[in-house]
C-alpha cells in the first residue's frame, strides 16, 4: 500500500448549517490530520482512510459564534477536542463515484455516516509531483453527536437547523 499526504494549501474540511430557517452559515476546520494509504487512489476501494479534526479549529468567520462552538453548549473542545473519522467500507458506484461509509466520532458519541465521494482525477503537478484529487459529502444530524444547543425563533422555528453538510476536498500525493 501507497501512504498518501494531503496539500493542506489545496484542501478543506468544510461545512454548512441552516441559520434562522434562511440563510446557510458556512464554516472550516483549520487543523486536521489524515491517514490514508491505498493500492491506488484511482481504485478507492482497497484504501485506509482516517481523519482527525482538532475542534478548536472551528473558523466560522465571526469570532464570538467561534467561541461558543467550543464552547460547552457545542463542541465543548476543551473536553473533547477530536472529532474523528474511520471509513469502515469503501464501495464502487461507476468509474469516479464511490461510498465511504465508517464512523464518526464527536464527543465521544460514535455514529456510521456515508459519504459520497468523487476521484476527480490525477495530474503530475508542475514540479513532478504525482497529484489526486477527491471530493466528498455528507449529511449529520448535529443531535445525534449531542450538539444541541438551539433558540426557538420569536417568528416561530429554530435558530439553527439539526442537518449539518460536510464537504471534504482532498488534494494528495504519495510519500
Amino acid at each position: 500500500m501507497v501512504k498518501y499526504s494531503i496539500d493542506f494549501s489545496h484542501s478543506s474540511i468544510t461545512f454548512s448549517v441552516k441559520h434562522m430557517m434562511i440563510t446557510n452559515v458556512k464554516g472550516v476546520f483549520d487543523s486536521y490530520s489524515a491517514v490514508i494509504e491505498a493500492d491506488t487512489l484511482e481504485d478507492l476501494t482497497t484504501a485506509k482512510i482516517a481523519i482527525e479534526i482538532d475542534v478548536a479549529s472551528i473558523s466560522t468567520k465571526d469570532q464570538a459564534r467561534d467561541n461558543h462552538l467550543v464552547s460547552a453548549d457545542f463542541f465543548h473542545a476543551d473536553k473533547y477536542p477530536k472529532i474523528n473519522f474511520v471509513a469502515t467500507t469503501i464501495s464502487k458506484i461507476n468509474d469516479q463515484n464511490y461510498n465511504i461509509i465508517g464512523n464518526l466520532t464527536i464527543k465521544d458519541v460514535m455514529k456510521p455516516i456515508t459519504f459520497q465521494a468523487t476521484y476527480n482525477g490525477h495530474v503530475q503537478s508542475p514540479w513532478g509531483q504525482d497529484t489526486y484529487a477527491f471530493s466528498a459529502s455528507t449529511r449529520i444530524n448535529r443531535k445525534e453527536f449531542r450538539l444541541l444547543y438551539n433558540a426557538v425563533l420569536e417568528s416561530g422555528g429554530l435558530l439553527i437547523s439539526e442537518n449539518v453538510d460536510v464537504t471534504i476536498d482532498f488534494q494528495l500525493y504519495p510519500i
